[in-house]
C-alpha cells in the first residue's frame, strides 16, 4: 500500500514539473496515469477482497479451532471429573469392603474361640464318658467274678481234672481280682506248674518268684523254690538252679522238697551245699 501511494505522488509531481509541456502530451499522459491508477485501484480492490476472503477463512478456521479446543478442554474436564468421582467411589467402596473384611475377621476369631471352648468341653465330656465306661466295665466285671473261694475251688477242680486252659483262666482271674488273699500264692503256684508242664520255663520261673516274693511263708513256698530250681536248670541256667535247690535243702531240711532237691543235686553230681563234697 505504501509503494502504491508513492507511485501516485511521483506521477503527480511529474505532471507538475511537466506543466510547461504541450497540452496534448499532457492529456495523453494523464489518460495513461488514470488508466494506471484505475488498474492499480482495481488491483487493490481485488487484493483487498482476496485478503478479506483469506481473513474470513482464517477467522473461520480460528473459530473452528477455538471450538475444537473448547470441546476438547470440556471433554478433558469431564473425564477428569468422572475419574475423580470414580476414584472417590472406588475409595469409598474399598473402605466399605475393608470394614466388611475386618468385621468378618472379627467374627471368624469369635467363632474360633467358641469352637475352642466347644472342643474343650467335648474332650472333657469324652474323658468323663470314658472314665464312666471304664468304671462301669470294672463294676460289671467285678459283679461277674465269683467269690474268691468259689473261683479258687473252680480253678483247682479244673487243674486236677486236666482242664488246663480253663484252670489257667480261673487262677488268672483269681490273682487279678484277689491278689492279696492267702490263696493268691497257691493260684500263682498252679499257674507256674501249668507253664512248667508245658515247657514254658521262663514264665514259670517268674510265677514261682511271685509265690516266693509275695508269700514267703505260704504253704507253697518250699514247692515253689524247688520247682523254680528245676525250671532254671531246664532253661539252661544250671548254676542258678543248683543255688535254688541248695537253698531248699538249707531252709526246709526235713521237708519232702528237701529230699527231692538232694536227689536232683546228686544226679547232677554236685554237693548239697557249696562247701561240701558230692555224696
Amino acid at each position: 500500500m505504501r509503494t502504491f501511494g508513492r507511485r501516485i505522488f511521483f506521477v503527480i509531481l511529474a505532471a507538475g514539473v511537466m506543466g510547461t509541456t504541450p497540452a496534448l502530451a499532457v492529456n495523453r499522459e494523464l489518460v495513461e496515469l488514470q488508466t494506471q491508477v484505475q488498474a492499480l485501484s482495481d488491483q487493490i480492490t481485488t487484493l483487498k477482497q482476496s485478503l478479506d476472503e483469506r481473513m474470513g477463512v482464517l477467522k473461520n478456521l480460528m473459530d473452528q479451532n477455538t471450538d475444537s479446543i473448547n470441546k476438547v478442554t470440556s471433554a478433558i474436564t469431564n473425564i477428569q471429573t468422572a475419574l475423580q468421582k470414580q476414584q472417590g467411589d472406588t475409595s469409598g467402596h474399598a473402605d466399605q469392603l475393608s470394614g466388611q473384611l475386618q468385621s468378618l475377621n472379627d467374627s471368624l476369631d469369635e467363632l474360633k474361640a467358641r469352637l475352642g471352648k466347644v472342643s474343650k468341653q467335648l474332650e472333657d465330656l469324652q474323658a468323663a464318658q470314658q472314665t464312666q465306661v471304664v468304671q462301669t466295665q470294672a463294676q460289671q466285671a467285678q459283679l461277674a467274678v465269683p467269690p474268691p473261694d468259689v473261683l479258687y475251688n473252680n480253678g483247682l477242680r479244673d487243674y486236677t481234672g486236666g482242664n488246663a486252659d480253663l484252670a489257667r483262666q480261673e487262677f488268672g482271674d483269681y490273682v487279678k481280682n484277689y491278689p492279696n488273699t492267702d490263696l493268691a500264692g497257691n493260684a500263682y503256684f498252679y499257674l507256674a506248674e501249668m507253664d512248667f508242664k508245658a515247657g514254658n520255663y521262663p514264665p514259670a520261673v517268674k510265677e514261682y518268684d511271685q509265690v516266693l516274693q509275695g508269700f514267703p511263708d505260704g504253704t507253697k513256698a518250699a514247692s515253689a523254690e524247688l520247682k523254680k530250681g528245676f525250671a532254671l536248670i531246664e532253661s539252661g541256667q544250671k548254676d542258678a538252679g543248683i543255688a535254688a535247690l541248695r537253698h531248699v535243702v538249707q531252709r526246709y531240711p526235713r521237708s519232702n522238697e528237701a529230699l527231692q532237691a538232694k536227689d536232683r543235686l546228686r544226679k547232677l553230681g554236685v554237693a548239697t551245699t557249696a562247701n561240701s563234697r558230692p555224696e
